[in-house]
C-alpha cells in the first residue's frame, strides 16, 4: 500500500485564518456592500467562495469615490498607510485583517526611517504585502531586494545605517544568504527576521518531509508567494515534486511507481482542499 504523509504545518496559518474569520463575521452582520482591499488572501476557491455571497474586491482607491459606501477589510497582506486614509476620508468603515506579523514590520519600518536608517525589505517587489510594507516609509529610505544579484549591486551610502527586514513568508535560507552579502559590504546595520515562525516551519517540516518521500504535492493558490516557496524548498530536496491548486490538477499517471507520497500546503490553503487531495490519493491507489 502506498504509504500518505501530510505536514503537520499544512494549511491556514493564524495570520491567513483570522483574515477569513473576519469576512466571515461581517457576512454574518448582513451589512452590505462588502469589500476587501485585494484578494482578502492568494486562494482562488476561498475568493470564489466569497464573491458568491456578494463580497467584492476593491482592487485600489483610483476610483473609490465612485463606490456605494459599505465595509472594507483590509486584506491580510496589509496594505500602506496611504489607503487607510483614503478609505476614511471616502466614507468608508475600515476593518483591519492585516496579519499581526505583517502590521509588526509596518511598525518597524515607521520607527526606523523616522531614526533616519535606511530600510532594506528583502522580499518580492511586485508583492502585495511588501508594496504595503513600503507604503509606511519614504520611498527614498527605502530599498526591495530579491537576489544575490540585488544584494551585491545595493547602492546605499556607506554613510547611511541600514535596517534589513524581510517579507514574511520569504525563504528563510535565502533570507540569511542575502544579509551575509550586504554585512560584508561594511554597513552599520541592524537584521531584524521578520519572517513568521509559522512559515519557518513550515518550510522546515516540509524539506525534511521532501527528503524523505519519493514524490511531493505542494497544494496552494498559483498567486500565493508561501506556497510559491515550498515549492522551490521540496523542488531542490524531491524530483518529483508537484504544485496543485485543486484535485483537478493532479496527474495520478505520475504517482502510480510512487511508494511514498508526501504532502505539504500553503498558508491559504483550506483543509478541505488538503483532506480531498489526501483522500483521493489513497483511494485511487
Amino acid at each position: 500500500m502506498k504509504k500518505i504523509t501530510v505536514a503537520d504545518s499544512a494549511g491556514f496559518c493564524f495570520g491567513v485564518k483570522r483574515a477569513v474569520d473576519t469576512v466571515n463575521e461581517q457576512l454574518e452582520k448582513k451589512k452590505q456592500p462588502i469589500y476587501t482591499f485585494g484578494p482578502i488572501i492568494h486562494n482562488e476557491q476561498v475568493i470564489a467562495d466569497f464573491e458568491k455571497k456578494g463580497v467584492c474586491i476593491m482592487e485600489s482607491t483610483d476610483r473609490v469615490d465612485e463606490l456605494p459606501c459599505g465595509t472594507v477589510i483590509i486584506r491580510s497582506h496589509g496594505v500602506d498607510r496611504n489607503t487607510y486614509r483614503m478609505l476614511e476620508e471616502a466614507g468608508f468603515d475600515v476593518v483591519d485583517a492585516t496579519c499581526p506579523f505583517v502590521l509588526k514590520i509596518h511598525q518597524y519600518v515607521r520607527d526606523y526611517c523616522e531614526k533616519g536608517y535606511h530600510v532594506v525589505v528583502i522580499g518580492n517587489p511586485a508583492h502585495p504585502e511588501v508594496e504595503g510594507i513600503c507604503g509606511w516609509g519614504s520611498p527614498e529610505q527605502i530599498t526591495v531586494l530579491s537576489s544575490r544579484e540585488d544584494a551585491e549591486n545595493l547602492k546605499v551610502s556607506r554613510d547611511e545605517k541600514l535596517c534589513v527586514l524581510s517579507q514574511t513568508t520569504f525563504n528563510y535560507k535565502k533570507f540569511q544568504d542575502l544579509v551575509e552579502i550586504i554585512q560584508k559590504k561594511g554597513y552599520d546595520i541592524v537584521v531584524l527576521n521578520t519572517i513568521c515562525n509559522a512559515t519557518e516551519e513550515r518550510q522546515t517540516q516540509s524539506r525534511a518531509l521532501a527528503r524523505e518521500a519519493d514524490a511531493m504535492i505542494v497544494i496552494g493558490g498559483r498567486t500565493s508567494s508561501n506556497t510559491q516557496k515550498l515549492f522551490e524548498i521540496c523542488k531542490e530536496e524531491c524530483e518529483n515534486t508537484y504544485y496543485i491548486q485543486t484535485i483537478a490538477d493532479l496527474d495520478l499517471q505520475k504517482l502510480e511507481a510512487i511508494d511514498h507520497v508526501g504532502i505539504t500546503a500553503g498558508a491559504s490553503t483550506p483543509n478541505n482542499i488538503i483532506e480531498e487531495v489526501q483522500n483521493y490519493v489513497r483511494n485511487e491507489f
